[in-house]
């Protein structure tokens, strides 16, 4: 499984090493023309940088290696405190009666009652002969009737409940703080996995490419030498094609020597506007890939040729398998993959186990009735009353709530769920280790191959340096015979024809050598940044 890519510091160390250089070769290079258009000349490193930058695959996976950043504090918020504020307000509009249907009903008379006793017995107590006792009935009257004098409506004498509060507020804090999860705890270190995961995928799209860039770079350097060969076989051509029409117009040759080189000199030039085209678009498809401006004319710096210097360090497939193993991105993302599933496997293990929290709650309640008016007797005077407003944030209507403690949840039988979760997780763990093992092998495969053609361009470079040689040789007596009367066109024409084959041959094995080591450089897993 993929998941994307690498470090954000070296993309940084990019822009402001590389980069910088990068942008004072284009500048040193860069011609007004008409149309804006620009000219820039650039070597193979300089466009593998530029495409480190601007490759919309590098960019992408930056932006995955800033999600999973993101995704690791998102998971330490799980173990953090938990703050929440909260708050609201209830008008109740109508309340029923508390006591309604029970033998509380009497409540209110039971009240009544009870201020009777206490006012008959300080009569009884008192030293005033003129107070006596009175019945009940009489009390509640001489009551009501004070209240009515004071202007006063008294609750549950005339009907309405008394325990009715209209206005309820409340505001309040809640903390919780995780004691013990096992799934967060784990949650976290599986984030840090995928992040690790995401720089090995970015690791993993430089590598992918550097190796197209320099495959396009090659093809582009491949074209303009092909094309350079056949501007010089042309211009050969033309010189031979001037002295045989010199030769025809002496009698020393026909009119078919003339009219046979004539033709090929044609052909040989529309082959030539081919290879002409073909190389303009091989530059264009580079610049495509570096994301540089259409009207930009892009020159390629380098040439291809082979020297001793590029040999790999080793050039030998179980050496080479071996320097893979340390160095391969996918490989250490194949078993970061595993680990994140063992992350998985300790996540759902902790299902067994139980999650404990702590929590305070603090709460500030208020209870405000729309009559705020309280009634008080007058001191001294009896059944003589009087009343006064208390304010909206009066102290007797709000209160406050203070609560800690924790909380305990253990799922102590689940269905087996747990357990066969816990069953599929090894099976998929299993599955990811014989990836693991397939990919080591197509690995020893990749190397192998690579190193085989290798092998195979540098006998083909070998050989073709030496057919060079024997071609100028040849094109070389068979121009001096011509010269000298001796030889033909025709045969000028074969040693010239097999001494451009030899050139073109000798491109060919360079060119397959280098897109070779490329492919070599990649299947060894050589860090990016390591030529650079």
């Amino acid at each position: 499984m993929m998941i994307k890519k690498a470090k954000p510091v070296l993309i940084l160390l990019l822009f402001l090493g590389f980069f910088p250089c990068v942008q004072e070769s284009l500048a040193q290079n860069r011609v007004s023309s008409p149309g804006n258009s620009q000219e820039i000349t650039i070597t193979i490193d300089e466009a593998i940088q530029i495409a480190l930058i601007n490759n919309y695959m590098i960019r992408k996976g930056l932006l995955d290696v800033d999600m999973a950043e993101s995704q690791i504090r998102e998971a330490w918020g799980s173990v953090y405190p938990q703050i929440n504020a909260g708050g609201s307000y209830t008008r109740n509009i109508l309340t029923p009666n508390p006591f309604a249907g029970s033998d509380a009903g009497g409540l209110f008379e039971t009240i009544g009652a009870i201020e009777w006793l206490a006012y008959n017995e300080f009569a009884r107590t008192d030293d005033d002969p003129s107070t006596q006792p009175i019945p009940f009935d009489e009390f509640l009257d001489r009551q009501r009737q004070g209240f009515q004098d004071a202007g006063l409506a008294v609750p549950g004498f005339d009907g309405s409940n008394p325990f009715a509060v209209e206005n309820q507020f409340q505001f309040g804090l809640s903390l919780s703080q995780t004691i013990y999860n096992g799934a967060a705890f784990a949650a976290i270190r599986g984030a840090r996995q995928v992040r690790e995961l995401n720089e090995d995928q970015m690791e993993i799209d430089r590598q992918i490419v550097t190796n197209q860039i320099k495959t396009s770079f090659y093809t582009a350097l491949l074209a303009k030498e092909q094309l350079d060969v056949l501007q010089s076989s042309v211009e050969r051509l033309r010189d031979t094609v001037e002295e045989t029409k010199k030769a025809v117009e002496a009698g020393f040759l026909s009119k078919f020597d003339r009219i046979s080189a004539e033709v090929e000199l044609v052909n040989l030039e529309t082959n030539l506007i081919e290879i002409e085209n073909q190389a303009e678009l091989a530059v264009k498809n580079l610049a495509l890939q570096l994301g540089i401006p259409a009207n930009t004319k892009v020159n390629l710096r380098g040439e291809l040729a082979y020297s001793e210097e590029l040999k790999p360090e080793f050039l030998n497939s179980d050496l080479s398998y071996e320097l893979a193993m340390q160095q391969r991105p996918d490989l250490r993302q194949t078993q970061g993959f595993i680990e994140l599933l063992k992350v998985q496997g300790e996540i759902t293990r902790s299902g067994y186990l139980p999650t404990v929290n702590a929590f305070a709650n603090a709460a500030y309640i208020g209870q405000v009735p729309s009559n705020r008016v309280s009634i008080m007797q007058v001191e001294g005077e009896e059944f003589t009353y009087t009343s006064e407003s208390r304010s909206f944030f009066d102290s007797s209507y709000w209160n406050p709530a203070v609560a800690v403690g924790l909380n305990f949840n253990w799922n102590i039988f689940s269905g087996f769920q747990t357990r066969l979760r816990s069953e599929q997780n090894k099976i998929s763990i299993r599955q990811a280790e014989i990836d693991r093992e397939f990919q080591k092998n197509a690995i020893y495969l990749e190397i192998e191959q690579s190193v085989r053609n290798l092998e195979t361009a540098l006998k083909r470079i070998h050989s073709q340096q030496r057919n060079i040689e024997q071609a100028e040789l040849n094109y070389e007596f068979a121009l001096r015979r011509l010269q000298e009367g001796l030889g033909t066109p025709l045969q000028e024409r074969q040693a010239s024809s097999l001494l451009d084959q030899s050139r073109l041959n000798y491109l060919a094995a360079v060119y397959d050598y280098l897109v070779a080591l490329s492919q070599y450089d990649k299947a060894v897993g050589k860090p990016i940044f390591q030529d650079l």
